[in-house]
């Protein structure tokens, strides 16, 4: 199969232009996605290439754009909404959590709601405390729904097809900070957007990346870090810094989640990080150290560290304190090394 250079926008684009080819029953629709293309641009040239019946804009409703979505999904169609910014996707809580979710279950398999609602999450750029959340922790203790979180265009691309393709409805958030390309997980300053660093190799035409499974994007021997989304290259960051052979596990889906391979990893390392951008308390990663002890108790060499965003609302003026960075994770590798 050919490919192309593409970034993360480039390649959700790709997804989402596939799949509107592929199957009539899928369907667009948000907050400025029709002509404006999406704030950062992932529906441009859509709307005119497949009709406003298919690339439509939505009032400024959340709660209105996800139940319209739940009905449209259970007689039929595949819509794919987007949440222009994670931090809104709070008033549409219910109808994911009571609607969507449950769907399924509460008609006993007679209906379904194979939604994908797209959303960008994340700080990094300097979008301050209404921009610049990540909720995810509030899905995945959701019965019936996946949850998902790409670092890179490839994952991107498969992970979004493979959403869309899904009967069930799948939370699809997409790190903004990483739209542009990966950045420097070094520095406090991003790369610049298209640089040489802002795209990769990603296939032509259709492809899936399964969920439910992690990849391991550093082998090492000595400490095993658990990481999503924009983290995956601060831990990279962190492990090149100190020096500590680490094996980094981007999970990219954090349910279903791929509990063989972090116990496979865990089991090899004898000790574990667990990196997230969310906050602290009922995070996802204290999901993440609960199912290292009870699948690895007997391989730990160490206690499991956690290194996440503070308790606070998201800061502006100080984003990079906030941020967890290498300096932080570096710390904490040293740490369940020296123990």
């Amino acid at each position: 199969m050919a490919s192309k250079r593409m970034n993360m926008v480039e390649a959700i684009r790709d997804a989402m232009d596939i799949k509107l080819g592929d199957d009539d029953n899928v369907v667009i629709f948000g907050e400025d996605v029709g002509y404006f293309g999406g704030v950062f641009r992932c529906t441009e040239g859509l709307q005119e290439k497949y009709g406003k019946s298919r690339v439509f804009d939505a009032p400024i409703s959340e709660l209105g754009i996800i139940g319209a979505a739940v009905g449209m999904g259970a007689y039929g169609l595949r819509p794919i909404p987007e949440i222009q910014f994670a931090d809104y996707i709070l008033p549409a809580y219910d109808q994911i959590a009571s609607e969507a979710a449950r769907l399924r279950y509460r008609s006993s398999g007679e209906f379904n709601a194979p939604i994908t609602v797209r959303a960008p999450c994340g700080g990094g750029i300097y979008g301050g405390q209404t921009h610049s959340q990540s909720p995810e922790a509030l899905f995945t203790h959701v019965a019936g729904l996946k949850t998902v979180m790409p670092s890179n265009p490839y994952d991107a691309k498969g992970l979004l097809i493979s959403a869309i393709e899904d009967d069930d409805p799948v939370i699809f958030f997409e790190p903004k900070r990483l739209y542009n390309g990966p950045f420097d997980g070094h520095h406090d300053r991003p790369v610049t957007p298209w640089s040489d660093h802002a795209a990769s190799e990603v296939p032509e035409g259709h492809y899936t990346v399964p969920l439910g499974k992690a990849a391991v994007t550093r082998p090492g021997s000595d400490v095993t870090i658990l990481a999503y989304g924009t983290m995956v290259y601060v831990a990279e960051a962190a492990a090149a810094e100190t020096g500590i052979d680490a094996e980094v596990i981007d999970l990219r889906s954090l349910l279903p989640l791929d509990e063989e391979t972090i116990a496979e990893s865990v089991t090899k390392t004898g000790r574990c990080v667990v990196v997230h951008e969310a906050t602290r308390t009922c995070g996802f990663g204290a999901e993440l150290v609960s199912v290292v002890q009870e699948l690895c108790m007997y391989s730990l060499e160490a206690p499991i560290e956690r290194v996440t965003g503070w308790d606070t609302p998201y800061p502006h003026a100080q984003e990079w304190d906030y941020f967890p960075g290498p300096a932080r994770v570096g710390e904490a590798l040293v740490k369940v090394m020296e123990a």
